[in-house]
């Protein structure tokens, strides 16, 4: 492949229940950023604008109002749209260029999060994901994708010279895994992470789809699960008028 790692979550923070997960050096450095956005577009707490009652009453009436028990079924996927080095290495990957690969489709490497990995070892073909511009001047929704290869071991981790390499990874038993996906469609408009967010927090008050959102709840993950209604929800904002 032309394009060096890029999809990383080196920017994670590492999970206390997993004893084994290493902090890369370079997790303040490429998530303070984004971190630092979100709490500047912190907006004020409020009734959700998004017609989540209506919502609500739609998607209920379509279940028979009977709550299902929690599953992931879609994925968020950040990438970084503008260019930074990475041991000298441009990690930019933006929808534009995925969008310029062959059949648009390429492999979802340099993820070194061990719950991102293991998030993409849980992944199923055909499955959609959200396409999420990050560590950049205005992150958010730009896209939709699917997985069109199911997890294989990411060769990044044995190449010395990619800024991804992992030494103490054997090809007999890899660390680190990912996944082919394949550009689906752009959104009907760019869905920031300022907006979502106020509906996140409307959420968390009347008890909406995003309330648990792990964009917020995880927010340095670069790879998240998605329930059927937190995608469903967020996909239905980009019917709406930006506000």
């Amino acid at each position: 492949m032309p394009w060096p790692s890029r999809k990383r979550d080196k920017g994670a923070v590492a999970d206390k229940k997993e004893p084994d997960a290493k902090i890369a050096k370079t997790e303040e450095e490429t998530e303070d950023k984004e971190e630092e956005e979100e709490k500047s577009t912190k907006p004020p707490a409020g009734s959700s604008k998004s017609g989540w009652k209506n919502w609500k009453k739609t998607k209920e009436s379509d279940s028979g109002g009977e709550e299902s028990k929690i599953t992931y079924c879609h994925w968020l996927l950040k990438s970084e749209p503008e260019s930074r080095l990475e041991k000298g290495v441009d990690v930019k990957f933006s929808i534009d260029d995925l969008k310029a690969q062959p059949n648009q489709t390429t492999f979802w490497d340099g993820v070194r999060n061990y719950q991102a990995r293991n998030f993409l070892r849980a992944m199923k073909l055909g499955q959609q994901a959200f396409f999420y511009h990050s560590n950049c001047k205005e992150p958010g929704i730009v896209a939709i994708v699917k997985i069109v290869k199911e997890a294989y071991p990411d060769h990044t981790q044995f190449d010395q010279k990619d800024p991804h390499y992992d030494s103490t990874s054997r090809k007999e038993n890899p660390k680190w895994s990912m996944v082919d996906v394949q550009f689906v469609r752009m959104t009907k408009r760019f869905i920031p992470l300022s907006e979502i967010k106020t509906h996140h927090l409307a959420h968390k008050a009347d008890g909406g789809p995003l309330k648990n959102m792990m964009l917020f709840t995880r927010q340095r993950l670069s790879i998240q699960p998605l329930t059927q209604e937190e995608f469903d929800f967020v996909l239905s904002l980009e019917e709406e008028k930006p506000h």
